[in-house]
């Protein structure tokens, strides 16, 4: 397995996995202006449009298009959004994540999803896509990687937990850096990573 950024070389290879995977959003969420029924809509009636756009931001090489794919055999078996912070602004204008612009967002990378083929899940794929963040997020000039898993007593549904499983981010040494309320940790956790040279 090979994890590589997103070029338009592997365009159709990660395309091909949102469709196996039966994912319309085609990673497009955070960029969607809309409201929540007007984005519901969209991934309902009009995916290609998703999928268009993106492929589009690849082409151009914009820094809201990229992330790192998980190849095995010429095929994409894994995507993890890995993107600035400061091309995202919808995530600091949600309710529970609006805390975040206290924190500097220069040089900060935001893993905003991941997503593995249905018959890889629980194989080590998003391990091996969290573990090569580092070493990419510091080639493009970044300085600390923050993640937002839902934190839940109970095991989620694998759709519940598109933003990343809690337990991988730290096993992978990330540490809580917001919503850490009365010592018990709230719904929506925010972790952060520095990045040491």
């Amino acid at each position: 397995m090979q994890i590589v950024p997103l070029e338009p070389g592997l365009a159709a290879s990660w395309a091909e996995l949102f469709e196996a995977c039966g994912s319309s959003c085609f990673c497009r969420y955070w960029h969607f202006g809309g409201s929540k029924n007007e984005w519901l809509a969209r991934c309902a009636h009009d995916a290609a449009r998703n999928r268009e756009e993106q492929l589009a931001c690849v082409g151009e090489h914009g820094p809201a298009s990229r992330g790192l794919v998980a190849m095995e055999d010429g095929l994409a078996v894994g995507w993890m959004k890995l993107a600035p912070r400061t091309t995202l602004g919808k995530l600091t204008r949600l309710p529970v994540y609006k805390n975040l612009a206290t924190f500097d967002p220069e040089g900060v990378y935001v893993i905003g999803c991941l997503l593995v083929r249905p018959d890889r899940r629980r194989q080590g794929v998003a391990r091996r896509l969290v573990q090569g963040a580092d070493d990419q997020v510091r080639a493009w000039g970044g300085r600390a990687i923050e993640v937002y898993p839902r934190h839940a007593d109970a095991p989620l549904h694998d759709e519940e937990a598109w933003m990343g499983p809690e337990r991988l981010f730290v096993e992978c040494d990330y540490e809580v850096a917001a919503w850490k309320a009365g010592g018990a940790m709230a719904p929506y956790p925010v972790y952060r990573k520095p990045l040491r040279e």
